[in-house]
């Protein structure tokens, strides 16, 4: 009996890590990570600055919408020319969709053209689960505190289609335009869309 409530325990701590929500305005999570070239990053190297988390996946259809004609890498190079750090994270599993090697990590950075600052591989999902990362794209913007001050969807209209793209409103954007000129974000908190996080 003791065995059984023991592992009924266990089972519900696990679903509610899976499931844990990260609050707005709450400290980020630390965490260290390797990048598709083996370099390792950490969120406290970059205290100072504010860092973007982009979660990805490039087989996802609704990552492919933003990815598909450059808009995604629009942004990361707006934004790290004005020094943000961008930081795309992976956290499929092995065997998973999505799941990528350093190699092919690196490969598809070149094939894309992507200018985010790195790619991370968050191979066992600690990461994206400490965040309550949800679905690829799924956003987050971290203030020089180490504040987690955004956290949500990319912009305003779901769906695949890239064509709704430049009539949507960018929420990522407007919350950094408004973090690095002082203003309330607004909204600070969206609810992301894409596909699920392949843990």
């Amino acid at each position: 009996m003791q065995k059984i409530l023991l592992l009924g325990l266990l089972l519900l701590s696990s679903t509610l890590m899976l499931c844990a929500e990260l609050s707005t305005g709450s400290k980020a999570p630390e965490f260290s990570l390797k990048d598709t070239s083996g370099k390792t990053h950490s969120l406290a190297e970059y205290k100072g600055r504010y860092v973007v988390l982009e979660w990805t996946n490039h087989t996802c259809p609704i990552v492919k919408k933003f990815y598909r004609k450059g808009h995604m890498q629009g942004w990361q190079k707006e934004m790290t020319a004005k020094g943000i750090v961008w930081l795309q994270v992976v956290s499929s599993a092995p065997g998973k969709g999505g799941y990528i090697s350093p190699a092919e990590g690196e490969s598809l950075r070149k094939r894309q053209n992507m200018a985010s600052s790195a790619m991370l591989l968050d191979t066992n999902g600690a990461v994206g689960r400490s965040y309550g990362a949800k679905t690829t794209p799924h956003t987050y913007l971290i203030d020089p505190q180490g504040t987690l001050v955004y956290q949500g969807a990319i912009d305003s209209i779901r769906g695949g289609k890239t064509s709704d793209i430049d009539h949507a409103e960018n929420y990522l954007n407007k919350a950094i335009i408004a973090a690095l000129s002082g203003e309330v974000i607004d909204p600070s908190t969206t609810k992301p869309y894409g596909c699920g996080i392949k843990y």
